[in-house]
């Protein structure tokens, strides 16, 4: 029995495999969708770190190779003004050692071991004593006011001062006994020392010069000084003195206050004795290089702090508007004057400059990732488009393999065709080489009968003198058959050498002889039509080359422009030798000229009509060619174009023959 199934009651079991299908399938893309979210999320988290770290390097090497900059010109400016201090003092040095031993300073110390006398006596050694002392005063006093030096003192060994350029109340009296440059003097050294000098005082503002000093004081503030003792000798070498030169450091620093960068000069206790900086003066540098302010100065702020960049030191000072905030600090020992150099160079630009190219790299950044947000949306169409790609290029692989073989055997025979076609090039020039030769035939045959013409006479005439018992005569004869039979044996060879193409090593060649000989090989095709050919030689003219293939060139050359001129009825040819660095043979004729210069010196161009005559004249464009290639193995130069006033000009430039290059 059935029974019906009433409708929208549930599903049959196919249908709820489909629905499960569907929803696992759903659940698939969306696990796969949430994946690539997440990877997407991390790639993006990881692209930012990176971005981050490179443009952190990028910040630390930037600002390195700014401070390195930076220190380079510090350095300078920082030997400039040590150089500027040491060669200021250097002035006073000398001033010390060159005074010490002026006569009226010794004056001061000579006569101090003299008998007790009279009355009178010792009356008389006072007088000149305090006229020795005036002398001397007012040696020091003109010296000083020359030399803006703040005082200058003579004093003996106990430290007594017998002589000085200011008074006592003037300035602060000198306590020698206690000075460790005089000490230094009276063991016969130069003696060298800094410190305050005169009364008053030794209140910080006072030093400093502050709104704080006090107003009004009748005793002078004191001032920062640089102390000279040059020691004084007497004629049995012992030391009998000394002279204290005192430099004013105030009035060296007057010019130099407020100059960039800021300089300061440390002393063996580590604190500040000069500087173009007064706020720094008397800071002291600790431990750790850290500049901390004096005891009693005003209020410059925190103290510095110190950090490290690479190789270079930087402080942060917060102590006014005229130090940078932050700085480099860069040394320079001074032993000369017994400091140490230091130059605050400002840091300020080497940030800003790694500042702005972090600020460009970033900014690459963001255009970059504004750039990929399009590409990525086309990724996935991209990578469809790929795969499509892909099969059309396996296709297009498979015909071009089939073209790439098809085109090797083409390749294959192109070569053979060229071999071939290089084998009728040789072919043909030996046959226009054949055919110049029967050009020449008629002055060859001319050449060769004048020679045998004289052997036959001379050798008549020998035999004649040899009957009349003229052996010298005869001799004479035989000699000139023997030339004549050489000159013969030479035409020839040029000859078989023209035709058959023969070697002959490179050397010295006769250029007159050459031409002469190219000149009379041709004499018999320019006869024919009545062309003139102006050639004077001279005396022998040597150059690098061989003497049968030059003859060649030159052949070559009459020849065409005799064929050039050939239906014009005459013409003439005109060869001249010219000296420079190279030799230079111009060849110019009175014909049309050239059609087109570019061209002339091509295999097979020629402006001969093929079988022009029965002559034989006609050409297969070889000849310059053949001409072209023998001047450049000679390390020559062949050039040709037309003459403004008609005609054509051809240029043979050779090497002259040099014996030391051809021994080598």
């Amino acid at each position: 029995m059935f029974f019906a199934r009433p409708s929208g009651q549930g599903k049959g079991p196919c249908d709820s495999v489909s629905a499960m299908d569907e929803v696992l399938t759903q659940q698939r893309r969306s696990a796969r969708a949430e994946a690539g979210t997440g990877a997407r999320v991390w790639v993006a988290m990881g692209a930012l770190l990176l971005v981050c770290l490179v443009a952190m390097a990028i910040w630390r090497t930037s600002e390195r190779q700014a401070l390195a900059g930076l220190a380079q010109q510090g350095q300078a400016d920082l030997s400039l003004a040590s150089d500027r201090i040491t060669a200021q003092l250097k002035r006073y040095q000398e001033l010390a050692v060159l005074m010490a031993d002026h006569p009226v300073l010794s004056a001061l110390t000579e006569g101090g071991a003299q008998d007790e006398g009279s009355g009178r006596v010792e009356a008389q050694q006072q007088g000149a004593q305090e006229k020795a002392q005036a002398a001397a005063r007012a040696l020091l006093t003109a010296a000083a006011d020359k030399t803006a030096a703040l005082d200058i003192a003579f004093a003996d060994t106990s430290g007594q001062i017998l002589a000085r350029a200011t008074r006592g109340g003037e300035a602060g009296e000198l306590d020698l006994r206690r000075a460790g440059y005089f000490t230094r003097a009276m063991q016969g050294a130069l003696g060298t020392g800094h410190g305050v000098y005169g009364r008053g005082a030794l209140d910080m503002p006072d030093l400093l010069g502050g709104d704080n000093a006090r107003a009004g004081a009748s005793e002078p503030r004191p001032q920062r000084a640089y102390f000279y003792a040059a020691p004084q000798f007497s004629k049995s070498g012992s030391v009998v003195g000394a002279l204290i030169v005192v430099v004013n450091i105030d009035m060296m620093e007057w010019d130099w206050i407020g100059g960039n960068p800021a300089v300061y000069f440390l002393d063996e206790a580590g604190e500040v004795f000069i500087s173009n900086r007064r706020e720094l003066l008397f800071s002291r540098a600790d431990a750790a290089r850290v500049l901390i302010p004096p005891d009693g100065a005003p209020a410059l702020g925190a103290p510095a702090r110190r950090w490290q960049s690479g190789a270079y030191d930087l402080l942060r000072l917060d102590w006014g508007p005229y130090l940078p905030t932050r700085a480099m600090a860069l040394m320079r020992d001074l032993p000369v004057i017994g400091m140490r150099g230091v130059a605050l160079i400002d840091v300020g630009p080497a940030r800003r400059i790694a500042g702005l190219q972090t600020g460009v790299f970033l900014a690459l950044c963001v255009a970059f990732a504004a750039m990929m947000v399009p590409i990525l949306a086309r990724r996935r169409v991209l990578a469809r488009a790929n795969a499509q790609l892909e099969r059309r290029v396996a296709r297009r692989t498979r015909e071009l393999s089939n073209s790439n073989a098809a085109l090797r055997r083409e390749v294959a025979e192109r070569v053979a065709a060229e071999a071939a076609l290089k084998q009728a090039q040789a072919e043909l020039v030996q046959a226009e080489k054949l055919s110049a030769l029967g050009q020449m035939s008629a002055g060859i045959s001319h050449e060769l009968n004048q020679p045998l013409m004289a052997i036959q006479q001379f050798a008549d005439n020998g035999a004649l003198f040899l009957k009349k018992g003229k052996a010298d005569v005869a001799g004479e004869n035989l000699g000139r058959i023997s030339s004549l039979a050489a000159r013969a044996a030479r035409i020839i060879k040029n000859l078989r050498a023209f035709a058959r193409n023969e070697s002959e090593p490179m050397g010295k060649v006769n250029l007159v002889q050459v031409i002469d000989t190219a000149v009379e090989m041709t004499e018999a095709r320019r006869e024919r039509d009545g062309i003139i050919c102006d050639w004077e030689g001279g005396a022998p003219v040597y150059v690098w080359g061989g003497e049968v293939r030059l003859v060649q060139v030159f052949v070559n050359l009459i020849t065409n422009a005799a064929d050039a001129m050939s239906g014009q009825g005459g013409g003439r040819i005109r060869i001249t030798l010219e000296e420079g660095r190279r030799l230079s043979v111009i060849l110019r004729d009175t014909g049309p000229g050239i059609k087109d210069s570019e061209k002339i010196f091509e295999p097979f161009y020629s402006t001969k009509a093929v079988a022009a005559g029965a002559a034989g004249e006609d050409g297969m464009g070889l000849g310059l060619s053949i001409s072209y290639g023998l001047v450049q193995s000679f390390g020559g130069v062949i050039r040709g174009a037309n003459a403004p006033d008609g005609g054509a000009v051809f240029t043979v430039e050779l090497e002259r023959w040099n014996e030391a290059k051809a021994t080598a």
